[in-house]
């Protein structure tokens, strides 16, 4: 099946669709580019939490800058509002997750303050608090993505260079990793390595999950120039523990973006893994195979499920609200 909104390669998408998918505009501002990342869902307010894209802000000195926005939905998923919230204590932020009532957000960092994690409250004054700065002393290149291990707390990060590729941050101090902290002992890991540009992360589905995926986006560079031969492509990895602690053994090539790079990833409650990529949002079975594409013109950086297959894609000037199947559950609320 192909229609201007959803493209099907596989039988089995019609059961993640269910009988009547639609495609639903919620907001626009362009050419404010104020949905890209993060994607930060409250079920209890029908509240989420995003972040722009690079702009220039004209009462800041033209200064390149980001900004976190709330937007609160409405019930009928019509008559969504907007409201900028102040960013100033998380430079660069990009990716985020819930994390304890509020949310653990991604800073890529500037020339004077290092990329690291913090974590704001979810409500006004919404307080923000520093969670990590460095590797042992050595500055984060410009933390792009995050996770929250659902049983022992662990946070999962990716760490690529775009800061420095994109003219804001100092020349790298490590390599583009993945990590994993531990904020009860302060424990810091690297945990994988081998990448053009780790960007995305996600856990497959359950109280304790055996796979991560990773998404690498070197294709494109910082400013904008693409590589054609550069990865666009998501590894799976499965965690094994050795001595008491995990480790992400038997990487894996999982799967390549048709268009554009896979950026934001998540999976849902049956392991069927999604990722925003230049065409929309791509979709694939646990084993790797391209089931559909919800197709959104301009592509998606990131997005995440709502409730009752409710799917919320930024797309840059424009939210755009996918009701897929009421089946589907997002594995990172299981909603």
């Amino acid at each position: 099946m192909a229609s201007s909104t959803f493209t099907t390669h596989d039988e089995r998408f019609s059961t993640i669709l269910g009988p009547n998918p639609t495609l639903t505009l919620l907001l626009s501002r362009k050419p404010h580019p104020f949905a890209h990342e993060a994607g930060v869902f409250f079920p209890d307010n029908n509240t989420l939490f995003i972040t722009s894209n690079i702009y220039r802000e004209p009462l800041q000195n033209n200064e390149r800058c980001v900004q976190i926005n709330k937007i609160t939905l409405g019930a009928d998923g019509t008559n969504s509002t907007w409201e900028e919230i102040p960013s100033h204590d998380i430079p660069m932020a990009n990716g985020g997750v819930n994390y304890k009532d509020g949310i653990l957000f991604c800073s890529q960092g500037s020339f004077t303050v290092p990329s690291g994690l913090y974590h704001m409250s979810r409500h006004a004054p919404y307080s923000v608090t520093p969670i990590l700065a460095s590797f042992h002393g050595r500055n984060f290149n410009s933390v792009n993505d995050v996770v929250v291990h659902p049983t022992d707390g662990s946070i999962w990060f990716t760490d690529p260079t775009y800061g420095y590729m994109q003219g804001f941050k100092g020349k790298p101090e490590l390599p583009n990793q993945v990590y994993r902290f531990e904020p009860e002992t302060k424990a810091i890991r690297a945990m994988a390595d081998g990448f053009g540009m780790p960007n995305g992360i996600c856990f497959g589905p359950g109280e304790k999950p055996d796979v991560v995926y990773v998404t690498d986006t070197e294709k494109v560079r910082g400013n904008g120039e693409v590589d054609g031969a550069g990865r666009a492509s998501i590894y799976a990895f499965d965690i094994n523990y050795y001595s008491g602690q995990p480790f992400l053994t038997n990487r894996r090539l999982f799967a390549h973006a048709v268009d554009g790079i896979p950026d934001g990833i998540k999976c849902d409650m049956e392991s069927n893994v999604y990722s925003g990529c230049g065409d929309g949002v791509e979709v694939w079975c646990p084993g790797g195979v391209l089931l559909g594409i919800i197709k959104v013109e301009g592509g998606a950086a990131n997005f995440c499920f709502g409730k009752e297959g409710a799917m919320y894609i930024l797309n840059e000037t424009r939210l755009w609200k996918a009701q897929l199947s009421k089946d589907i559950r997002g594995a990172l609320l299981g909603l």
